[in-house]
């Protein structure tokens, strides 16, 4: 399949959101909102709830199932309240010890005059300095688009996994032809250059683990996790590793 198939894959309509794994994966979840700062950004889902026998905190990025739905969600493009609403509940989870679970699907966070006036660089290189030293486990899961900084805000973790289909890049294939080639129909070739789909980051070191799409995903990722969280749950050098692996990113051997 070529990048810009995977690209279309990770936009389509009906496609799995945040609230579906949260629902199939997720038991007795309770929604917290508000950043007690600005107001409550319904791009960003965050709460608390059990994975199995783990109580967890849970952040994810929602991008709504129907018209009326995302223009509520405002199409999973979140404004920096929406950052802060889930760097809180990191914190919360630091302080009661629970592993925190981030759904990223995100085209990248909202860059109207209203966000950027309320600080959202400021919110996003805040969520990317707090994460780095979180003194609890943090798996993120890239579920359909992984777009620019709104994507890594949720995405510094211990390990980061991607959906087969998914994507994971700094600019989206259209903005990259319209700045590199001042021509969007090159999409399709910048799609190729930018190498955002799962395969290719992990081949770079970029992503841990792939994750198949077929009718067994919301189980496979569920016992994924608990696996992961157990393995990781008596780790004392949790924080050092997770900076030794960023600082792995991008060697040239």
């Amino acid at each position: 399949m070529t990048a810009y198939k995977r690209v279309s894959q990770a936009r389509a309509k009906g496609r799995a959101t945040t609230a579906c794994y949260i629902e199939n994966i997720i038991s007795g979840f309770a929604e917290m909102h508000g950043d007690r700062r600005f107001a409550d950004d319904a791009s960003i889902i965050a709460g608390i709830g059990r994975l199995g026998d783990i109580p967890v905190t849970v952040i994810g990025v929602e991008k709504g199932k129907n018209v009326k739905e995302r223009g509520l969600r405002n199409s999973g493009s979140a404004h920096p309240e929406g950052y802060r609403k889930a760097l809180r509940q990191m914190k919360l989870a630091e302080k009661f010890r629970r592993p925190v679970i981030c759904f990223v699907d995100t085209p990248g966070a909202f860059c109207g005059v209203g966000a950027e006036e309320r600080g959202q660089g400021q919110a996003i290189a805040e969520n990317l300095m707090e994460m780095m030293t979180l003194k609890t486990p943090i798996i993120s899961i890239i579920i359909g688009e992984g777009g620019s900084g709104g994507a890594l805000a949720l995405a510094v973790a211990d390990e980061v996994w991607m959906l087969e289909n998914s994507v994971y890049s700094v600019i989206s294939p259209e903005g990259c032809a319209a700045i590199l080639w001042k021509d969007g129909g090159k999409a399709k070739e910048a799609a190729e250059c930018l190498k955002l789909t799962a395969e290719d980051l992990l081949q770079f070191g970029v992503i841990e683990q792939i994750i198949a799409e077929d009718e067994k995903i919301y189980e496979t990722i569920k016992q994924k996790l608990i696996h992961t969280f157990e393995k990781n749950s008596a780790e004392e050098n949790l924080t050092e590793k997770r900076y030794m692996r960023y600082r792995k990113l991008g060697e040239i051997q």
